[in-house]
């Protein structure tokens, strides 16, 4: 029997990343001028939120806002030992305090209408400078994240672009029923991302882009 042929150094060292750090898919929506990035994988631990958040983190300032703001979405914004989605949501925000999670505001619990409305965020009186003002929305679970992007899609007349990220190089990931529009804005933010990101599928944007603290 022939023996196996070694894989090359650059991918052992890609597929071993993968075992570890499994590739992360991230919706990017325009949507009237709001740029919106919502986390869309089954993470069953907020260990996993923490990882697909720091990549859009990294994406965000890649697309041009130094200092993002990140909701960890739930169904409310009141942290309750009933809805295991407000656990993880506190713990990554108590995380980027602790510089966990680097160079964003987090905040989270956060429900969708306060995360994107300030008028809301004001009614329920609650005190966030993430609250109405968010860049990006980590969706609680896969479900939530792919409604969340569909609906965006289609009754706000946003366009998604898909992007996988945490291989060698970026992916791009669209629907069948994606229209051109979304197609090219995927190539252009994978273009982006390829000139940001290292061979090994890290951000090469970890130091502050403006001097910004984590």
């Amino acid at each position: 029997m022939n023996e196996m042929t070694p894989l090359s150094p650059r991918f052992a060292a890609i597929l071993e990343r993968a075992r570890n750090h499994p590739p992360l898919p991230v919706a990017v929506v325009d949507a009237h001028e709001a740029h919106v990035l919502a986390g869309v994988v089954e993470a069953s631990d907020y260990g996993l939120k923490a990882e697909i958040l720091q990549n859009a983190i990294d994406l965000a300032r890649i697309l041009g806002v130094d200092r993002p703001k990140a909701a960890a979405l739930s169904a409310i914004e009141l942290v309750k030992q009933s809805i295991p989605s407000t656990l993880d949501a506190a713990c990554l925000s108590k995380m980027a305090q602790r510089g966990q999670i680097t160079h964003a505001e987090v905040d989270g619990p956060l429900a969708f209408d306060n995360a994107i409305s300030s008028d809301a965020a004001r009614i329920k009186e609650i005190n966030s400078t993430v609250a109405g003002d968010a860049d990006i929305l980590l969706a609680p679970n896969l479900d939530a994240g792919n409604i969340l992007a569909k609906n965006l899609e289609y009754l706000a007349g946003a366009t998604l672009a898909g992007i996988v990220i945490g291989v060698s190089v970026p992916l791009m990931l669209t629907s069948r029923s994606d229209p051109p529009a979304a197609r090219l804005m995927s190539a252009a933010i994978a273009v982006l991302l390829h000139q940001h990101w290292g061979a090994d599928g890290v951000s090469l944007v970890a130091a502050p882009m403006t001097g910004d603290e984590p």
